[in-house]
């Protein structure tokens, strides 16, 4: 008897780690995923779900208070698989960079350095082949120091750390009235009074520990929209630090580019962090809970399975080489280690871990940059046109996915595995914002299905993987940190004693692209092969109109992708509103998973 109980064990736990591409069972061969009220094995499956339920547990957070990390018998086992997986998908990268990185460092050092702004293009032009084949943003080192360069990065780089004012909200700082009329060609209140009004504010980095010889602002930084033109501009910048200085663009024009290297440098710093504990952290927990409670013949889970791809090999290996002390991080930030605990603390509970709240749209709509009712339309939103597209698209194929398997209301009703899913993500998972139990409509589950698509296919992605290298920390408007003490007053001649030297700068750039995986695409890896064929690979059988939604997504995200291709700069000069093209969510280039 206790051989055949080990017997059954062990084929279980096969079944519950079939997760990674290729594998199978011979279970699941036979009639592919279904619903547990119409398993031909009912007790079988109910002892797979109990050996998951057992073999999964909820061990504490990594880097910082977010979400649960696995922990049991079997959280361990995936755990090592993940991190197997992502050594294997980062070994070209990591030899690439390898490779590439001398042949820089000596083209650099026989320009004599860094003499000048200009010089950092040293770093990036005809460089990094096979390490970043894709480039950096074309017009960047051409347009970075006009305002319209760095408003913009706002609506398509980080848009998760701006929102427009209501005209109730109290105000961080008043810049000098005279001032903003003569810069905008209006009132700071009327502005503010018409909802023209934005505002992105670091000032909590003031509170994060800087390291020796680093120095770093915590800004807070106004925008707005021009009551004539509609562009959207910056309007003030204040420090938070030091002489807490407030710098417009009417300062000097070293001054005013200082100012906004200052503001990126803390924008660039959260939206590194604010990845982790947004897309990481939360589509972890959700996932966590669906292997307590789904068996790995259900079609959602066959669905999460793809999508969470070796996802449990991130907070590890970033705990261990990214975030530990004297890790990348430190050799590249103004602040320590501990900083990215206290963000994550403060942001995962308030902003980042909500999963209904953080949906695309209402995301957008809650910070006054999409529908807004109290202020005037963006005339551009670069991020929200591109991402538009591809979530609409995961959308239709996700609605297709759920109505095929619930083709009846009473089916999603008596599928004890989803509601107890359901239930286990708002207990003993304690996701954040997760939609109640019990499910009583199929809308509510393509929506909790399309979210955790978006985390891992688009959300992710924006902020990590190629952008970094792409335009989001290029030097020298994106620092990691500065090399001397900020200014206390203005007047400021050169920027360039303030940045870093060879070997920061190196560091800075080859941190940013061991984010990137670029040989993805001949793998079948990226975004745009989600849900090609082979990626529900635990079941031979899926029904017809599944295969069918699969092939219009691929067909879509090639389209989508081709037309990225043939962005260009218009007859102003300018690409979406921008003064350079962005690129950075082409679904043929960026990871269907959480890569990195």
């Amino acid at each position: 008897m206790l051989s055949f109980l080990l017997l059954g064990l062990s084929t279980l736990i096969g079944i519950v780690l079939g997760l990674g591409p290729g594998s199978s069972s011979s279970i699941l061969s036979k009639s592919g995923y279904v619903l547990p009220q119409f398993d031909p094995n009912p007790s079988e499956r109910l002892q797979e779900v109990a050996v998951n339920h057992a073999g999964f547990l909820y061990g504490p957070s990594l880097i910082g208070n977010s979400s649960y990390f696995p922990g049991g018998a079997l959280g361990r086992q995936r755990v090592g698989s993940d991190i197997v997986a992502f050594q294997e998908n980062a070994a070209f990268i990591n030899q690439s960079i390898h490779d590439e990185s001398g042949a820089v460092r000596e083209r650099i050092l026989k320009a004599g350095g860094f003499s000048n702004l200009s010089s950092y293009e040293l770093l990036y032009k005809d460089v990094w082949e096979r390490s970043n084949p894709i480039g950096i943003a074309p017009g960047y080192f051409t347009n970075y120091t006009q305002d319209l360069h760095f408003s913009m990065e706002r609506l398509s780089v980080n848009p998760f750390s701006t929102h427009r004012l209501r005209p109730g909200d109290a105000l961080p700082f008043v810049p000098d009235d005279a001032t903003v009329s003569k810069i905008s060609g209006a009132s700071l209140d009327s502005l503010h009074r018409s909802g023209r009004l934005f505002l992105a504010s670091h000032s909590y980095q003031a509170r994060y520990k800087l390291q020796t010889g680093r120095f770093a602002a915590a800004c807070d930084a106004y925008f707005y929209i021009h009551p004539k033109t509609n562009d959207f501009l910056p309007l003030a910048i204040k420090t938070n630090v030091g002489s807490n200085l407030t710098y417009t663009p009417l300062d000097s024009d070293t001054d005013w580019l200082f100012a906004k290297m200052m503001f990126n440098s803390n924008d660039f710093l959260h939206s590194q962090i604010f990845h982790l504990a947004n897309s990481h952290a939360v589509a972890e927990i959700v996932y966590l809970a669906a292997l307590r409670t789904l068996s790995a013949r259900h079609p959602v889970r066959a669905f999460l399975d793809r999508i969470m791809y070796q996802s449990y090999a991130i907070r590890p290996v970033g705990n261990q080489t990214l975030f530990n002390p004297g890790g990348f991080f430190d050799q590249t930030a103004a602040v320590d280690q501990t900083a990215v605990l206290n963000f994550v603390d403060q942001f995962y509970p308030t902003v980042a871990g909500q999963f209904r709240g953080n949906y695309f749209v209402e995301s957008l709509e809650s910070r006054g940059l999409l529908n807004c009712r109290y202020g005037p339309k963006l005339k551009n939103f670069p991020f929200a046109e591109d991402a538009s597209l591809i979530i609409n698209s995961l959308r239709r194929f996700v609605a297709t996915f759920v109505t095929t398997y619930y083709s009846s209301p009473s089916f999603l009703k008596d599928d004890t595995e989803i509601q107890n899913w359901v239930v286990e993500a708002n207990t003993e998972a304690k996701v954040i914002d997760f939609p109640p139990a019990p499910l009583s409509n199929t809308r509510t589950l393509i929506d909790i299905l399309t979210q955790m698509a978006y985390l891992t296919g688009v959300n992710h992605h924006l902020l990590n993987s190629n952008a970094p290298s792409y335009i989001t920390g290029l030097l020298p408007f994106h620092p990691s940190a500065f090399f001397k003490p900020l200014p206390t007053s203005k007047g400021v001649e050169d920027i360039t004693p303030w940045l870093a030297d060879l070997e920061h700068a190196m560091s800075q750039v080859t941190l940013q692209l061991r984010f990137q995986r670029p040989q993805l695409p001949a793998e079948h890896g990226e975004l745009v092969d989600m849900f090609s064929e082979g990626a529900f690979n635990n079941g031979t059988y899926l029904p017809s109109s599944v295969k069918t939604a699969a092939r219009r997504f691929r067909d879509d995200m090639t389209r989508i992708g081709t037309r990225m291709d043939t962005k260009g700069f218009d007859d102003d000069g300018l690409s979406q509103g921008m003064p350079y093209v962005w690129k950075v969510l082409d679904p043929r280039k960026i990871p269907y998973f959480l890569s990195v």
